[in-house]
């Protein structure tokens, strides 16, 4: 019989998966610098092998974030984990612009729709940048 994951370790993995993604790291880049298979970050991240002290602190380490960050009831929140991993997300999240598209893309309920945003957006940002008539590129 399968042993069901302890949901400390499920949040636990969630969160690993949530500040790699946030920093646009993959699970094997992840795996190389602690020394393990993607496969066990796999597991880490679904909460079906435990994370020991030691890994978690090098996970943290990774990440720019204290060990804390990844329990419940941490005082971490989630907004000093993203500035610690991405200064120049927060930047961004602190214009008009940023804080507008996050509250209208808040608003956009259906997941379909929200996949097309993002990868409109990340064809967008990948295109080479041209100068329009006001001098600025985009």
């Amino acid at each position: 019989m399968a042993k069901i994951p302890d949901p400390i370790d499920v949040e636990v993995g969630g969160k690993i998966k949530a500040q790699r993604r946030l920093v646009g790291m993959s699970q094997n880049t992840l795996a190389d610098r602690l020394g393990v298979t993607f496969q066990q970050i796999q597991k880490y991240e679904k909460g079906t092998n435990r994370v020991s002290s030691s890994r978690l602190a090098m996970i943290a380490e990774t990440f720019g974030v204290p060990p804390a960050y990844f329990f419940p009831g941490s005082t971490v929140y989630p907004g000093q984990a993203v500035a610690a991993a991405a200064p120049e997300l927060v930047s961004f999240i602190e214009t008009n612009e940023g804080r507008d598209l996050n509250v209208a893309f808040a608003r956009i309920r259906s997941k379909t729709m929200r996949r097309k945003v993002v990868g409109l957006v990340t064809a967008l940002a990948a295109a080479p940048a041209t100068a329009n008539a006001d001098g600025d590129e985009h």
